[in-house]
């Protein structure tokens, strides 16, 4: 703590030191008014402070973050618009489940309360409230610590998500005395408990899947997060079970195992009777678990450390509310006592279905058309990858996300990082730089042009840290493709066009990184290569036919047309 020769000490400095105790080592923020000092003094303590060029990304990576590490992601913004810049983001880490705090400067209450027109005045913890799983203010340099304390627990505890924390100017330049601040300050016990199930949830969730013929677990990132990793493999393979996981899920269980039934997702939907969801929500990402692609007389059993995510979509036979490592725990044991029934004609079905689709696959990535599709590009970016299973792979865009989804296999959890629940795009540079820092490992972002966009400014943060981060821009010109056409006669591009032949390896030269443009798949196996081994910021602007790509990529149906010509 930072004292004067009258042993005083400030609402800022204290608000250091709180944060310290409590753990933190980054944030990820844009300073200003009135929270530069903040992170001045974060850094004299000991904290990292990596500094965004936009709140938003700066969000995106405390949210990351938090899903890296089960602690709360600290975001740093200035007031108002800083301020709801970097909410979006917020609102993203709730909907995920990522534990992130942002912290916030304020005006002051009563310039607010009164709607008297203050600097970037602004009522922020009511505006975050619909968007957060909880909002406080702190008007006190005395109630620091307990600020501190209540958003970390509500960011951990029960479903995490993002919290907001309002910090006025006043507060922050409070004084107090220094002895009387330290006695204020404590590290909340115990901010996530463990949430056991009760045993007749288990018990009847066991008798349901003991009368499966064509059981399937559905793998979500809720199951990443958890950290249950030991137990939903021994769950899956101990019986049997064929698994299907959710994108961010991938590499709990290696994406190769022969359990595994991603390459089968139309067919195991379309015939399992019985689905246990570990993790997994039955929101539009599954379709909300009906409608044409689902078997209509399925069966749920479902693992959530949330009671008020059971029955949500589909009425759920069997709910296990808790957390699901003590869930599985005790599923486990039980199932020693009465293993399951074997099904090998579901298996051998299973694996007839995965072995035509990888055919299909195959003749995909053996395209030597030029220029580069989806396909060809990423096989070679999978034949690069396939030597470092080990690095984070960031990932975004529409064609560019379900493609690479499809094709590059994880082999190790929480290692693909994409856009999640909501599907937004600009998650890319945010998460990247996160991931780098965090993991203190190598990554790949591959990134449509169009979603590279929302965030390409960070290729300076990435730069200007010095971050072993290699970008593959998958450039056709357009989102979605380049080649639509405006239909009427005023000489502007489509709505969907972006710059022909754009450049995007030219922007991280600016700012000192290493950049590659690559036409073919062997300069792109090159670059990617050169930039992992190289351990220094790296952008690969990988040119792709601009005629290739769907509209909405695989969810055009969300997408409604216009029935009038």
């Amino acid at each position: 703590m930072t004292t004067d020769e009258k042993n005083i000490t400030d609402g800022m400095h204290l608000m250091v030191d709180a944060l310290k105790m409590n753990g933190v080592e980054t944030i990820y923020g844009v300073v200003g008014i009135p929270v530069t000092d903040l992170a001045r003094h974060a850094q004299s303590v000991g904290i990292r402070y990596i500094g965004f060029r936009h709140e938003q990304s700066a969000g995106n990576a405390a949210a990351i973050s938090g899903f890296l590490t089960k602690k709360p992601g600290i975001c740093l913004t200035v007031s108002a618009p800083g301020f709801l810049n970097g909410l979006t983001a917020l609102a993203c880490a709730t909907i995920n489940g990522f534990p992130m705090i942002q912290i916030s400067g304020s005006s002051d209450r009563n310039i607010i309360d009164l709607q008297q027109g203050d600097y970037e005045g602004l009522d922020q913890m009511n505006i975050a409230k619909p968007f957060a799983k909880a909002a406080y203010r702190i008007n006190r340099p005395e109630d620091i610590a307990t600020g501190v304390a209540r958003a970390i627990r509500a960011a951990l505890s029960g479903r995490p998500g993002g919290v907001y924390l309002d910090l006025t100017t006043a507060m922050l330049s409070t004084t107090i005395e220094a002895d009387i601040a330290q006695k204020t300050l404590f590290t909340p016990i115990d901010p996530a408990p463990q949430q056991t199930p009760s045993q007749k949830a288990v018990e009847r969730a066991i008798a349901l899947l003991s009368q499966a013929k064509k059981p399937l677990a559905i793998i979500g990132k809720g199951a990443a997060y958890s950290r249950a990793d030991e137990e939903v493999k021994n769950f899956i393979v101990n019986n049997n079970i064929p698994y299907l996981p959710m994108s961010m899920a991938k590499g709990l269980l290696p994406d190769d195992h022969a359990l595994c039934a991603a390459s089968a997702r139309g067919f195991v939907l379309a015939n399992a009777d019985t689905v246990i969801l570990l993790g997994a929500r039955l929101n539009w990402l599954l379709e909300h678990g009906k409608g044409k692609k689902w078997n209509p007389d399925v069966k749920f059993i479902q693992f959530d450390i949330d009671a008020t995510e059971i029955d949500s979509n589909r009425p759920i036979a069997a709910p296990v509310v808790g957390d699901l490592s003590s869930s599985l725990a005790l599923m486990l044991e039980e199932l020693k006592k009465k293993p399951l029934p074997q099904c090998a004609e579901w298996l051998a079905a299973i694996k007839k279905t995965k072995d035509a689709n990888a055919a299909k696959m195959a003749e995909k990535l053996s395209s030597t058309a030029l220029p580069m599709n989806y396909f060809s590009a990423l096989k070679a970016v999978s034949d690069v990858l396939e030597k470092y299973k080990d690095i984070y792979l960031v990932n975004e865009g529409a064609n560019t996300l379900d493609n690479t989804r499809n094709v590059i296999n994880m082999y190790h959890p929480r290692l693909r990082l994409d856009c999640g629940t909501w599907g937004v795009m600009g998650i890319g540079m945010g998460y990247s730089i996160a991931a780098a820092v965090t993991g203190k490992r190598p990554v790949v972002a591959i990134e449509g042009d169009s979603a590279f966009g929302f965030s390409g400014m960070e290729i300076e943060t990435i730069c200007r840290y010095k971050l072993p981060v290699t970008i593959v821009v998958f450039n056709n010109n357009g989102i979605y493709r380049g080649t639509d056409k405006n239909l009427g006669c005023d000489g502007d591009p489509s709505p969907t066009t972006l710059t022909i032949g754009a450049r995007y390896d030219k922007m991280i030269e600016a700012f000192g990184g290493t950049a590659f443009n690559a036409g073919t798949p062997e300069e792109l196996h090159n670059a990617l290569s050169k930039g992992i081994e190289s351990g220094k910021p790296t952008l690969i602007n990988c040119v792709i036919d601009p005629a290739v790509g769907v509209e909405s990529g695989h969810i055009g149906n969300l997408n409604p047309k216009s029935c009038v010509k």
